[in-house]
């Protein structure tokens, strides 16, 4: 089992919580500077201690993260992590220009000699509002633009695009990408459409802000669908993000947790909108099982996270256990770590536990 360390690079200062987007008004330029190099440090410790993978992604208009383009950040960590895979989970391809994600991924392929892993997702409801791109219209954008994206890595001879979406006279990127015939793709997969599609085109599905039993129905139709063109997903094809934090023991942990929790760690977390996530739902964003969607987005006790597998808490020990039934329910080869809270000094100890008590002992599962 590989494991990998995500950092949303959140914002560690001052923030308004009202909903999505978010005001400026108490923002802080030191603030967002530390916050950026402390994933940067905690990127490069996560390679110093074996991590397989490091990982960022893209969201906007939020102090829940400072990446509204992920690809800045993995070029920033072409030049600090040496040995792990620098996994971008991902690009929203339904709302950029999909050449320009084939460019700069064909880009960072090559500054890492080859250790980028390719996410391309549809991106949260909101998103969408960004760049005032329909929502109606996001899973068609998403499927045409992978498609023009896998051509423009593979086809060697300049070529035009005219689609639904996308209309491009000539295509010839340079630099093409290290990896052959293309980096590694992986797409969020929790909707039966999203697990059909992945299957069809031999893509990784990852798992994200969901539960284990909702993750492994969603993994069992998607290695369904890969029987039915012809091939089996391996261990490595599925991927589950899942929040962390590992104290000394499990006492420690709890309360650490709890204490960051009162002290207001989450402040300026949000992305949430609840009218603009429920209109965007109305336009079929969800697809045709949108209940179990929305039965991933439940508010949780902490308890009933932990039992779900939305939360990995306490010492090294009861961790590998927690880590053990999403492998026995999921099958999934990937974990994606992400520090459930930002507690300095005890985040890099959690950091320091997963990499020197807990991943010598998944390796081999």
């Amino acid at each position: 089992m590989k494991a990998a360390l995500f950092s949303t690079c959140k914002y560690n200062g001052p923030a308004l919580d009202k909903g999505w987007p978010v005001s400026g008004a108490v923002y802080s330029r030191q603030a967002a500077q530390d916050s950026m190099q402390q994933s940067l440090d905690q990127f490069q410790l996560a390679d110093e201690l074996g991590f397989d993978w490091v990982t960022v992604a893209e969201h906007h208009y939020a102090p829940f993260s400072l990446t509204p383009n992920p690809m800045v950040m993995a070029g920033a960590l072409t030049q600090v992590i040496k040995r792990a895979k620098i996994a971008l989970l991902g690009a929203d391809i339904p709302i950029l220009n999909p050449v320009r994600v084939a460019e700069e991924f064909a880009m960072l392929d090559t500054m890492t000699g080859g250790r980028v892993v390719a996410g391309m997702l549809r991106g949260t409801p909101n998103e969408y509002v960004t760049y005032n791109i329909n929502p109606a219209e996001s899973r068609a954008r998403f499927e045409e633009a992978l498609h023009l994206i896998k051509m423009a890595w593979t086809q060697t001879e300049p070529f035009g695009w005219q689609g639904r979406y996308y209309e491009y006279r000539t295509v010839s990127i340079w630099p093409r990408c290290v990896q052959e015939p293309h980096p590694k793709i992986y797409m969020s997969g929790s909707s039966p459409e999203a697990g059909e599609f992945a299957a069809k085109n031999k893509v990784g599905l990852g798992f994200a802000v969901t539960t284990v039993p909702l993750a492994a129905k969603a993994a069992a139709h998607y290695r369904t669908q890969a029987d039915r063109f012809g091939w089996e997903p391996e261990p490595e094809d599925v991927i589950y993000r899942v929040a962390v934090h590992v104290g000394e023991n499990d006492d420690q942990a709890l309360e650490d947790f709890v204490e960051a929790t009162k002290t207001g760690a989450r402040t300026g977390l949000t992305m949430a909108n609840r009218g603009l996530e429920s209109a965007i739902a109305e336009t079929g964003y969800y697809g045709r099982d949108a209940d179990m969607q929305r039965q991933r987005l439940m508010p949780r006790s902490l308890q009933e996270r932990i039992d779900q597998g939305q939360i990995l808490l306490g010492g090294p020990d009861t961790v590998l256990k927690q880590i053990e039934n999403i492998k026995r329910e999921l099958g999934a080869g990937v974990i994606d770590f992400t520090v459930a809270h930002q507690m300095g000094d005890k985040t890099v100890r959690s950091i320091e536990l997963l990499g020197e008590k807990v991943l010598p002992r998944i390796r081999h599962w």
